[in-house]
């Protein structure tokens, strides 16, 4: 069986058809050239092979069941049956294929099953099938895998090990990011850890100073949240290394800010006054001890992802005096409605125009800012009503006279889309005025 490939893919049908297919010659050609295979089509599309090989061999002596995938944006593991791989019938080969616009981007993993381990929900009530779903996904998701053949992933160590990257032909070029995923982490004589012990916050975690040019007070301040993320799990160092030789970037201090963990997380970032007042009367004058850089609001920029987002925008609405750039991306601007982002069981997920969160209902009652904030805002074209959400906080805060780039990327809620949206935003955002 050939996996119900399509006809137009005829790279990959000529491979699985190949009298040597699943020997070792034909694995070592595959590894050679990568996968998933990626061949063009019409209209923008491309078609997308992805090829794993069961270590134990063909169905007669392996106890797999499934090779379920988990494509950011495409595969849905809310499904009872969620995407898998299909077993070439009497080979080690499993495969899928899907068809994606050309300028997408994403990650996945994949996670091979044994019978045992197959989810059974079909005589649960839907409630308790969706809670079963989630727990069992989980607990696959912590056996993930990485694709051992794809050549496009960052080297080993800089970025996530259960991890993939897919960055198809016509998707924005990261150039810095991929510079940086083939050179590595270097030691960075800039970088410097502090340990903030906050009297307002109760609480003690890391932070990480990053500099970049000559000690002065004209340096643009930059506070990335979620910092544990771009101090360890995606190393934002080399990137930014690259885009200010490059001159994308100005001399700047960074400030990643860790969370400490997803339940402090979950208290400090979604419009949590608390929070605010401690980075701006603790952190801020430890950053200038030790990293001179200005304290111009509009050579400050707050960034984040997800509650990152939401929390750097509500940040600069309330205290523009302070924080004049705003780089938002996928914020998570529903908060506190949850019940926006609640989907029926087993459907798919669905826009909702119009949607709106309690940040943007706030804004036409605050007072006006002396200046314009400059806000650089993306969601992912995957993410439903995120788009929506998204949509109204960008329609608030043009209606509030905020100076706003809004774009749509192609892809979902992931950091390997976020990544060059960072630097594009910072980019745009530390421009000089002309």
């Amino acid at each position: 069986m050939l996996c119900n490939l399509n006809s137009e893919a005829s790279q990959a049908m000529n491979l699985l058809k190949a009298s040597n297919a699943g020997s070792e010659s034909w694995w070592q050609q595959i590894a050679e050239q990568g996968t998933p295979l990626i061949e063009e089509c019409l209209n923008h599309q491309v078609w997308i092979t992805f090829l794993w090989r069961d270590p134990a061999g063909d169905e007669s002596s392996s106890t797999l069941a499934r090779v379920y995938i988990d494509v950011n944006s495409v595969t849905d593991h809310h499904r009872a049956d969620p995407q898998s791989l299909v077993r070439m019938a009497g080979s080690d080969i499993w495969c899928w294929q899907v068809q994606l616009p050309a300028d997408w981007r994403g990650s996945y993993s994949l996670m091979p099953v044994a019978a045992s381990q197959l989810p059974v929900f079909s005589e649960l009530a839907p409630a308790e099938q969706a809670s079963r779903q989630r727990s069992w996904w989980r607990s696959m998701a912590e056996a993930a895998q990485a694709d051992p053949l794809n050549l496009q992933s960052p080297r080993a160590g800089a970025w996530r090990s259960a991890m993939s990257a897919l960055h198809l032909p016509e998707a924005p070029p990261q150039a810095a990011w991929r510079h940086a995923d083939q050179r590595g982490e270097d030691d960075k004589a800039g970088l410097c850890e502090l340990d903030w012990h906050s009297a307002i916050l109760a609480n003690r975690r890391k932070v990480w100073v990053y500099q970049t040019g000559e000690a002065q007070s004209e340096r643009a301040l930059v506070l990335l949240l979620d910092g544990q993320h771009w101090a360890k799990r995606m190393p934002v160092y080399a990137a930014i290394d690259r885009a200010t030789e490059q001159g994308q970037l100005p001399a700047a201090v960074y400030v990643l800010i860790d969370v400490i963990d997803g339940e402090q997380r979950g208290r400090e970032l979604p419009c949590n006054a608390s929070f605010w007042l401690a980075v701006q009367s603790e952190l801020l004058p430890l950053i200038q001890d030790i990293a001179p850089c200005s304290n111009d609001p509009e050579r400050t920029v707050l960034a984040g992802q997800s509650y990152g987002g939401l929390s750097a925008m509500y940040a600069a609405l309330y205290w523009p005096e302070r924080f004049g750039c705003v780089l938002s991306q996928s914020g998570s601007f529903w908060w506190p409605y949850n019940d926006i982002l609640k989907m029926p069981p087993n459907q798919p997920a669905s826009r909702k125009p119009g949607s709106t969160g309690q940040l943007a209902e706030q804004l036409p009652g605050l007072a006006p800012a002396a200046r314009a904030l400059k806000v650089f805002q993306e969601v992912g074209s995957r993410e439903d009503v995120m788009i929506d959400v998204n949509e109204t906080m960008r329609d608030a805060l043009l209606q509030a006279g905020h100076q706003v780039n809004y774009r749509l990327f192609e892809g979902g809620h992931d950091w390997l889309c976020w990544r060059g949206g960072l630097l594009d935003g910072l980019s745009e955002l530390l421009a000089p005025c002309n």
